[in-house]
Order: structure tokens, then sequence, then C-alpha cells
């Protein structure tokens, strides 16, 4: 009896099961099979299960409400990874398709074509690889397609060009590297097309564009583009947006182009565009911008043109010449005018800003005069004005002082004179404020207190007066204060103190007077000191050497007394200058040389040994002992002269018959050392010649592509590294001295290698570097010794060089791009310390350079270069930002970058990402020889090197952010919970 309850009760269960199998629709069943090919990190598709017998309750699925068959699948932004899910094309009623924003990778499937009744199909910003399928003509119903943002490579293929009811085709952003095909005209419902940002190769627009009548959207900027723009563009007579910028389209801007009568607007910037805007504008009411700036534009500026209802005009960076037409100002929705370095006269429209509301006025370097429009800002909105290097006469007009919205004003190197009213000082959201190189007078209100975002302050060579306002110390984001060459009066402020973030401070060339403050423990950021040409009096604080970062100090041209302070010297100064002034005593030791001799003089005195023109500080005896040591100075001259020919004959022989020496020795370095010009950086503890007499073979720790590196330990203890690099003349000479001496002798940060000093002689030259004694880090990570570089040491490093160089991107003014980064150029001291070095290929970007800068010839190394970098040569923040990533997946994996085993993938992040998708997951890729406990935080760095690697640079974090993305380690092996949100970096 009880078995057969046993028996009777089991069918019950199986019973049970039944309405679940039942009751789940067929494209229920297909959805479950797409789900178990997705791996799901944030389980965004948690509600698809069993449970719900409906598909068209789960996320993302939309129904068709009379037969509840699913018609749209949309899963974008849900952070899925793996393949094309071909399971897909089994729903039969599927229309609508989206994938985008994910991470889902490898080749299209050919079974993608069995989606045949697709309408809408969006795998944009995911990581597909290979070529662009052929079989999309078999799509005959699509009309919407987005590929943009992937990884396709090759040409458009052919089947692109037959699909007759396409409407939407963004292929923008892939590594496509064909030409843009003529076939692509055949579509003819077409409404917009998207090539942007792919390496084509050089090519012409198809002449036949013109068939497009239905194109709305143009967008083919940075496309290698060539030739000149057709003729043919007028007959889109639908189009709205043209965008052909930053390609190399040579000729003239088309007259048909006047015949775009729906265009809203135009971008040609970055070409290479001659002759002159097309005069008949008028036809185009519908523009409202219109930007052909990096051109070779001459001429006028169109007055048709410019009675637009435009709403921005950039034309900078041309050879455009005559005046600003005054139609311009008419233009209701004007807020952007960019017409900087062109030849344009006369005078700004006078009723500029009072019809619109203006935002951005942007005229330097050209040749315009007159006095400022009073209106610029009556709008209210404007706030960035510049207007520097023009001829510009008369007041800054009182109204300013009202523009509350002004970040930025720029209006140095003008005639302007007059007062500036109390207001304007005060301005609440001005960053930076260059009035400098005009004639103002006058004095600084105490209303500049409420300038409470002043970064920048220069104000220099005008004929401001009276004394600083104490108000002053409130600008608690102060960085930069340049009020040198005025005529400012009083004591210095002890607000200034108080300034945390003061980086320069240059105020030569008043009529200050006083002492020098003391309470400055808070200018801990200060590089900077010049107080030259002044009145100033007083002992030298001893307090100056306690700033830790300063390089430069001026106070000559005062009236100082008292000695040096010695505890000047922790200082590690490049400008040392205290002359001229009252200053007595022994000049302490550690300025005891002679680059600093000129610095010294003109103080009476001041007395030091060792130098040619500074009084020596030896006591003088009488008449007698004085004729004694006459006596005795001329026996040693004797003595010396005959040693010094003793030796000019050693080094003789010694040249002579090192020529016949069949040994290796000491090179030319040694016969002419005199011809040798030293500079320092930092305060020096040992010689030059001592520095030169170590570059010895048998000193030879390393050669590369720039020079050989030496060892040298010095009679003072210290151990630096000399780098000599390859001769001038050599072949192999691309060394980057001038790069390298320009960056590292300005940076100071603990994770930059230091440039003690450099050596050059016209045909060769020596750097001199602190010594790394565990090399760099590609060589202990991929030789015998990386199995001993535990986790916590590669986090330690990772965080180093990420602090390194989030200071160059975002600390110096202006940001510095390494563009070399890579794991041999990250050289650890023997704590493991990560110091980032070889500026060689560095890049300063100037302050109009900041959006990308076109270099002549691809700079880096290979497996490192963004791949952006390879076809398009522009420089910015975000190749560095690849490269770092780079590194990251060496630390995290142990590979390196490039190598055979990895074949197809090329490269290190192709084999990382083709492993995570395809074979091992995450777990898979990470170095076997870090223990297992560590795990966990391995692949919070390994996410953030895929953000860091990713195609789109737009989508690369900053180093700050990478900062604050990098986990805490946990310096020893102990379990922890993550959360899903922390242990889950998005790779979109």
């Amino acid at each position: 009896m009880a078995r057969r309850c046993k028996l009777l009760g089991f069918l019950v269960f199986l019973i049970s099961l039944v309405p679940l199998g039942l009751g789940m629709s067929q494209e229920g069943l297909i959805l479950l099979e797409v789900k178990r090919d997705l791996v799901d990190f944030n389980a965004f598709l948690s509600n698809w299960s069993l449970s719900d017998d409906s598909p068209c309750r789960w996320t993302g699925i939309t129904c068709d409400p009379g037969s509840n068959l699913v018609v749209g699948v949309d899963l974008s932004n849900g952070n899925l990874t793996g393949s094309f899910p071909t399971a897909f094309c089994r729903l039969t009623h599927l229309r609508n398709l989206s994938l985008a924003n994910n991470n889902i990778g490898g080749r299209l499937s050919p079974n993608l074509s069995r989606c045949r009744q697709i309408e809408h199909l969006d795998l944009s910003q995911n990581l597909f690889v290979g070529d662009l399928p052929d079989f999309i003509s078999e799509l005959a119903e699509l009309k919407y397609l987005d590929l943009s943002s992937n990884n396709f490579s090759g040409s458009i293929p052919q089947g692109f060009g037959r699909l007759p009811k396409l409407q939407f085709l963004n292929l923008c952003c892939n590594f496509l590297n064909g030409t843009i095909p003529a076939f692509l005209t055949n579509l003819s419902n077409l409404l917009e097309l998207n090539l942007a940002a792919n390496p084509f190769l050089p090519g012409t627009i198809p002449a036949e564009i013109g068939k497009l009548s239905k194109l709305q959207n143009l967008w083919v900027p940075n496309c290698n583009l060539t030739g000149e723009i057709p003729e043919s563009i007028g007959n889109l007579s639908a189009l709205m947006n043209l965008d052909l910028s930053q390609n190399q389209l040579t000729g003239t801007i088309p007259e048909s182009i006047t015949q775009l009568t729906s265009v809203v607007q135009i971008e040609l910037y970055s070409n290479q565009l001659a002759g002159y805007i097309p005069r008949k504008m008028s036809g185009l009411s519908a523009l409202r911008k219109f930007d052909a700036s990096m051109n070779i534009l001459r001429g006028n500026i169109p007055e048709n043109l410019a009675a637009l209802p435009l709403e921005s005009l950039s034309l900078f960076r041309n050879r455009l010449e005559g005046t600003i037409p005054e139609a311009i100002a008419n233009s209701p929705n004007l807020f952007e005018l960019k017409l900087f370095e062109n030849n344009l006269t006369g005078s700004l429209p006078p009723n500029l800003g009072e019809n619109s509301a203006l935002q951005t006025l942007d005229v330097v370097e050209n040749q315009l005069g007159g006095s400022l429009p009073s209106g610029l800002c009556k709008q209210g909105k404007l706030e960035i004005l510049n207007l520097f290097g023009n001829e510009f006469t008369g007041d800054l007009p009182k109204e300013y002082g009202a523009c509350l919205s002004l970040t930025r004003v720029r209006i140095q190197n003008n005639q302007l004179t007059g007062k500036i009213s109390s207001s304007f000082w005060g301005l609440p959201h001005v960053s930076l404020l260059d009035l400098s190189n005009n004639k103002f007078y006058g004095a600084i209100s105490p209303q500049i207190g409420n300038a409470k975002n002043l970064s920048i302050l220069k104000i220099f060579g005008n004929q401001f007066t009276g004394p600083f306002p104490s108000q002053i110390g409130n600008l608690a984001y102060l960085s930069v204060l340049d009020a040198s060459n005025n005529g400012f009066t009083g004591s210095l402020p002890h607000s200034l103190g108080s300034l945390l973030q003061l980086a320069e401070l240059d105020l030569h060339g008043n009529q200050l007077s006083g002492g020098l403050l003391t309470d400055i423990q808070l200018w801990g950021q200060l590089t900077q000191l010049n107080l030259a040409n002044n009145r100033i009096s007083g002992p030298i604080p001893a307090e100056l050497g306690q700033l830790p970062v300063l390089s430069s100090l001026d106070l000559s041209a005062n009236s100082l007394n008292g000695t040096i302070p010695p505890e000047l010297g922790n200082l590690k100064l490049n400008i040392f200058n205290v002359s001229d002034n009252q200053l007595t005593g022994t000049v302490p030791n550690t300025f005891n040389n002679g680059l600093y001799e000129l610095g010294l003089l003109g103080n009476p005195g001041l007395c030091g040994d060792g130098f040619e023109m500074l009084k020596s500080c030896s006591r003088k005896g009488d008449d007698r002992m004085g004729r004694h040591r006459s006596w005795t100075w001329l026996l040693v001259v004797i003595f010396a002269l005959a040693v010094f020919i003793l030796l000019l004959g050693l080094a003789w022989f010694y040249r002579k018959y090192r020529k016949y020496s069949a040994t290796e020795g000491r090179d030319s370095l040694q016969d002419n050392k005199s011809a040798w010009m030293l500079t320092s950086f930092h305060k020096l503890g040992f010689g030059g010649y001592e520095i030169l007499d170590s570059i010895d073979e048998g000193n030879v720790i390393g050669s590369g592509g720039s020079g050989k590196v030496y060892k040298a330990t010095l009679g003072s203890g210290d151990v630096v590294a000399i780098k000599k690099l390859w001769s001038m003349s050599d072949a192999r000479n691309d060394n980057g001295f001038k790069a390298e001496v320009e960056t590292l002798g300005k940076i100071r940060h603990n994770n930059i290698l230091k440039l003690w000093c450099c050596f050059a002689n016209g045909d060769s030259n020596l750097l001199v570097y602190e010594y790394m004694p565990n090399g760099s880090l590609g060589d202990i990570l991929h030789g015998h010794k990386a199995g001993f570089l535990d986790w916590p040491t590669r986090h330690k490093i990772a965080v180093g060089a990420a602090q390194g160089l989030a200071y160059l991107h975002h600390d110096c003014v202006p940001p510095i791009i390494h563009r070399d980064v890579k794991s041999n150029n990250i050289l650890l001291d023997s704590d493991f310390n990560a110091h980032v070095a070889d500026f060689g290929l560095a890049k300063i970007i100037q302050s109009h350079d900041r959006v990308a800068d076109a270099m002549s010839a691809v700079a880096g190394s290979y497996g490192y270069i963004a791949p952006e970098y390879a076809y398009t040569l522009k420089v910015n923040e975000k190749s560095d930002i690849y490269s770092f990533g780079v590194v990251l997946l060496e630390l995290v994996t142990g590979k390196q970058p490039v190598d055979p085993g990895f074949e197809e993938n090329r490269d290190l992040v192709k084999w990382v990402c083709n492993k995570i998708e395809w074979q091992d997951g995450w777990y898979g890729v990470l170095d076997s020889r870090i223990s297992d406990c560590f795990k966990e935080e391995m692949i919070l760095v390994l996410q953030v090197a895929l953000l860091c690697t990713t195609s789109l640079p737009s989508n690369r974090p900053s180093m700050r952010k990478v900062l604050e993305m990098l986990p805490e380690s946990r310096q020893q092996c102990k379990l922890k919970e993550y959360s899903k949100e922390a242990n889950l970096i998005s790779l979109s």
C-alpha cells in the first residue's frame, strides 16, 4: 500500500510539471534559447523564465496586441556578452531588433540572413569583428541598419547597394579600409548615410551622390576623402545636415551648395578648401550652422551669409579679409561666432549681441580695431569672450561688469585703456581673466574677492596702481597670478599665503615694498615665484625653503638684506636669482655652483669660494703676509702650469695610443669634456666631469632605438642612469632629446622619472636620470622574474603609473600627452613604485589645440597604438588611455602586447576580447601564476582595462576616472564578497 502511494505521488508530481512546458509558447522557448547563448552579468534578463509563460511581459519584448506574437526585441544597454544569437531569426514576425551598446562580438553568422522579415536592425556599440556581411542584401525588408562603433574591417560589400527599402545606414566608427563605393547611391530611399570615422583609402566623393534625392543627413567626416566636392551635391534637395569635415578635400566650395534650400547645418572644417565662400547664400533660409573653419578660404565674408538666421558661424583659421558684416548682429538666434586667426579688419558690429543670446565670441588674432560693443552680453548669456591679438581701443564697457554668465575673458594684447569697473573684477563665474598688455590703469577693486571661481589672473603689462586688496586671498582656486610690469605699491597682502592652489606668482616690475611673506606654509603647489624689480626689503625668510615643488625663485633688484638662508638649499631650483640686493655673508654650500653665480652678483657684502666674479670669503692678512702669499701663489701657478703641460702631453699620447688600440674603451666623450654644455633641472650633488667619466662600455646596462644606457655610481654615493643618445648623424636617430628635456625638465611628480640634468655638445646628447634598480615593468613582467611579481605589487604599479599619467593630462598646464605609454617605459624603483619614463615622443598640447593635433607620422609602439591613431594621426589624451589599458591587460594576463600565439587576433586586446566572448570567459584570461583569491580584484582591473581600450575614443574614461575606478588592493589573500554593482563595470 505504501509503495502504491509513493508511485501515485510521483505521477502527480510529473503531471504538475506538464503545464510549465505546455503553457510556454514556441516563441518563448526560442527566447530562452537566446538567453542561454548570452552571458548576462547584470541579470538584465532575469524575468525571462518558465515562471512567466508569456514572453510579452519579459524585459525588452514587444508583441503585436492582436496576435501576441513577438514583433520587437530591444536588449540595448544590457551589459550582455557572447555572440549574435541566430535563434532570433526563428521569430517569424520579428520586425525590430536592437542589441545596441552591449559587449556582443565575433563575426556575424551567415544565419543572420534568415531574418528576412527584419525591418529595423541595430547592432551598434558592440565588439563585432571581421568583414561586413555581403549576405545583408537578403534582408530585403530592411529599412534601418546601424552597425556603428564596432570593429568591422575591409570594404563595404556590394550587397549593401541592394537594399531597396533601406532608409537609414550607419557604419560609423569601424575600421573599414576600402573606398566609399558608388553603388551606395543606388539606395534610392535612403534618408540618412553615416560613414564617419573610418580609415578608408584615399578616395573621392562619388559623383553620383546627387542620385540620393531623398537624403536628409549625410555624415562622412574623417573618412580620408580627397578631390573636390562634386557639383551634384546640389541635387540633394531634401538634405538637412551635411558633414564633410576632417578630410583632405580640395578645390572650392561648389556654387551648387547654395541650392540646398532645406539644409540646416553645413560642416566643412579641417579640409584644404580654397577660393571664396559662395556669394549666393541667401536661398539657404533654413541654415542655422555654417562651419568652414581650418581651410584656406580667402576673400570677404558674404553679406548674404551673415544675413541668414544663423545660430553658429565658424570660419576661423582661414585667410579671410575685409570686415565682419554688420548683418550678422541682426541674426536673432546667433549664439556662437568664431572668426579667429584670419586677416579681418574694421570693427565689431556695434549692435552685436543685442538681438541674440550670444554665448561665444572669438575673434582673436585678426586686425580688428575700434571700440568694443557695449551690448555683447545684453541677453545675459555670454560665456566666452576672446578678443586678444587685435587693435581694439577705448574703455572696457561698464556693461560687462553685469555679465554674470562670463567664464573666460581673454582680451590681452590690444590697446584698451581706462579703469576696470569694480563689478567686473568680481564676476563670480570667471575662471580665466587675461587683461595683459593693454593700457588699463587704476586699482584692483576689493570686489575681486567675489570672483570665487577665478583660477588664472593675468594683468601684466598695464598701468595698474595701488595696493593689492586683501580680498585676493578669498580666491580659493587661484593657481596663476601674474601682475608684473605695472605700478602696484604697498606690501604683499598676508592673505596671499592662504592660497592653497597657487602655482605661479609673478609680481616683478612693480613698486611693492615691505617684507616678504613668512606665513606661506600652504603654498604646497607653488613652482614659480618672481618678485624681482620691486622695493621689497628685509631678510629672505627661511620658510621659502619649505616649499616642496618650487623650481624658480627670482628676488633680484630689491632691497633685501641679511644672509641667504641655508634652508633654501632644500629646494630644487632651476632658476635662483637674488642679484642686486644688499645681501651679506657666505653663499650656502648648495649654491656654490657656477650655474648660480650670475644670480648672486650685485650684493657687495656677499662672498663665496669657487666663483669667478664673486669675491672670496678668505680673510686678508697684513701686507707681508700678502706678499708671502703672492710668492706662494706664483710658485703654485708655475707648478700647476708644469703639471698641466705634463698632463696635456699624456693626454695627447693617450689619444694617439687609443687610435691604435684594438680593444673597446671609452669613446670620444672623454676627449672633449670642455665642449659639453650642462643644463641642470635639480640641485646636483655631483660634477659634470664625474658623469662624463662614467661613459664606459663596462657600465652599459641597456641599449635601444634611441641610444645606450649606462649605470654610474658617483663619489657622493648616488646612483644615476645615463642615456647617451645616438649621434645626430646616425640613421637610427629620432631620439626625442628636445621633447624629453622640454617635458621632464618642467614637471615634478613622484610617479614621473626624475631628469637630473642633460649634456649637449652639438653632436651627441646625454640625459642623466635617477636610477631605477628594478628596471622596467616590461622586463620584469615578461622575464624570468614575473612569477615573483604578485598581485598587490602589480596593483601598486598600475595605480602609480595611472597617477603619473593623470598628472600629465590634468595637472600640467598645458597638458602633456606621452604618446608612447608601454610597460617598457614604466620603470620601478627599489620599492616597486612606478615611474613613467621616456618622453621622447611627448606632445605638449597647446591651449588652442585641445581637440586633437595631427602628427606627421604614427608614433608609439606596436600593440599599444590606439586604433584611431594608426590612421588619423590625431593626438589627444585618449591615445595614452588606450595604451595604458594595454599595460593593465599585461598586468592582469601576464601576456605581452603582441604574441605569435594570438594568431588571427593579432594583439593582446583582441585576444582578450575573443577569449572572454568565445572561450574561457573572464577567468580564462587571468595570469595563472597569481593566487586564486585575487581573481575577483583582477577582474575589476580587467574591466577597467577593457574600458580604456574600447575602439571608440569618446567612450574611454579620463585618467582621473581610471584612478577612481581602479579598486583598492587588499594587499593580502582574503576572500571578500563583492556586490554585482561593484564587481561589474560596463564595457560600453
